[in-house]
């Protein structure tokens, strides 16, 4: 039986924003070339910023932060399903 894929649910939309408005690089990313350089659906960097969508798999939120150039931890935060609620692996400060 496959291990089930931790999620990982993303500290704020305004930090997303903020983290794409200058990457690593010190240049701004787009979230429709954002989502095409990580292999996630446009409507899933919109989400993600508007709160619509909280989480997302462990390998979309690690190609997301290597793309924005920072640390998963940054821009995500663990989540472990307990029961029909999600709740934070660890909590990081926002």
């Amino acid at each position: 039986m496959p291990e089930p894929t931790t999620m990982y649910a993303v500290v704020s939309g305004t930090r997303l924003q903020m983290l794409m408005e200058r990457t690593g690089t010190g240049e701004g990313v787009k979230s429709r070339t954002l989502a095409e350089d990580v292999g996630v659906a446009h409507g899933t960097i919109g989400a993600l910023m508007s709160g619509a969508q909280r989480t997302v798999p462990e390998h979309k939120a690690k190609a997301i932060a290597a793309r924005l150039g920072v640390d998963l931890l940054v821009l995500f935060i663990p989540m472990e399903r307990a029961g029909r609620a999600l709740i934070p692996a660890q909590q990081v400060s926002a």
